[in-house]
């Protein structure tokens, strides 16, 4: 039993540090999201404008995601995670030092390029060091890292812009970046990867050629269309529709990661029993997805929600339910591929999140200026719908 004990202890450690990292990565990220309307009255921005910042930084995330999956594949998880946190921690640090519109744009280009690492790193170590029927499970803690850090966002980045004003939000979450390297450092020498076997061999080329790979980064992309729409817009919504402070919509912003958490969490255990159950792995990711498309049809009714805390309540479920269709979707890949390319998979999922996300927002600002967020929330609302009908399609999950 101890040995047991030591075993899934080392197995697990370095996932409970990979999820200090997504915290930390979505907390420097959505710093923006909560201060967005700070920002947007300094610079005087209009929603498009904001919309370009945001695909400022998904445009070269989507570019580096396969380049950093790539690399941690060929050169391990612990010298460019060290290396990717190092820089976008430096990219928070400078946003919270700039003056101009041009400036803010590079600085969340840098961040992109940064945190593109932070996902593939993290399904590589789920692929390495869990077991088949855990993964998911890895994937939902990892997504309880990112739903932390977009918790913890609201009324910390507030409350340090009420304080010190909200460049110090920037400076603050970038500091915690950095200490969290030697602290990976630490876990990483204990942990207990296994081994990358001679049958995990097979080459790049053969695995873009693979049409499910294919099938599984067009399905990624439709699906976080709304994973996008709340993680960007929810402070902007709460202010905009229903005149909140941003010290009153921080109040009911922290509501809808924690939804998330338990979203991710639920898709984890529900994949999990019906692999206990005898349902093959992917078929069993690709039931909770269909399931989860279904819930995620209440994203079209947030709009009529007459008061702030029914809308952050429609919200909730929304991410409630994309949240436990992506578990399972960034799983696919550690299912169905090698584990000699496990991060370069998951990254082109990566990509193909920051290429949707360059497009969608600059138009979902767009629209939001012109006709208000009921055209937003109808598309966000059938787009996981569209994904599952994609994965059937095509035979991905078969």
């Amino acid at each position: 039993m101890t040995h047991f004990d030591d075993t899934a202890r080392a197995r697990w450690l370095p996932l409970a540090v990979f999820l200090l990292s997504s915290a930390i990565n979505y907390l420097d990220r959505q710093s923006l999201a909560t201060l967005a309307p700070l920002v947007r009255a300094e610079f005087h921005l209009s929603n498009a404008d904001y919309g370009l910042i945001l695909a400022a930084f998904s445009i070269v995330y989507a570019a580096s995601a396969p380049a950093a999956g790539m690399l941690i594949d060929r050169t391990g998880l612990t010298r460019v995670v060290n290396v990717a946190v190092g820089v976008w921690s430096c990219a928070g640090i400078a946003t919270g030092l700039t003056h101009g519109f041009a400036g803010l744009l590079g600085c969340r280009a840098v961040l992109g390029a940064g945190e593109a690492a932070g996902i593939p790193a993290a399904g590589k170590a789920i692929r390495q060091y869990l077991r088949p029927a855990e993964r998911a499970l890895g994937n939902a803690m990892n997504q309880a890292g990112v739903s932390l850090g977009m918790v913890l966002a609201p009324p910390l980045a507030t409350w340090i812009a009420i304080q010190a004003g909200w460049r110090a939000a920037f400076v603050a979450t970038g500091v915690l970046g950095l200490l969290w390297i030697p602290v990976w450092n630490w876990a990483a020498r204990r942990g207990d990867p296994a081994p990358v076997v001679a049958a995990e061999t097979a080459d790049i080329g053969r695995l873009l050629r693979d049409r499910r790979l294919w099938a599984f980064v067009v399905a990624n992309a439709l699906s976080m269309i709304g994973y996008s729409l709340w993680t960007n817009w929810t402070t902007l919504y709460l202010v905009d529709v229903h005149r909140l402070t941003i010290a009153q919509a921080a109040w009911y912003a922290w509501i809808p990661p924690l939804a998330a958490t338990l979203g991710g969490f639920s898709g984890g255990w529900l994949s999990l029993a019906f692999i206990r159950r005898g349902t093959p792995p992917a078929l069993g990711r690709f039931r909770v997805c269909l399931l989860a498309s279904v819930v995620a049809l209440v994203t079209a009714a947030v709009p009529a929600a007459p008061t702030a805390g029914w809308a952050a309540a429609g919200i909730s479920l929304s991410i409630f339910a994309v949240a436990a269709f992506s578990v399972n979707m960034y799983t696919l890949p550690l299912d169905v591929f090698s584990g000699a390319h496990a991060a370069f998979a998951v990254s082109c999922l990566v990509a193909s999140y920051g290429a949707v996300q360059a497009v969608v927002s600059p138009a979902f600002g767009r629209l939001i200026d012109l006709y208000g967020y009921q055209p937003v929330t109808a598309i966000a609302a059938v787009m996981p719908l569209a994904a599952s009908a994609v994965l059937w399609r095509t035979k991905s999950v078969s």
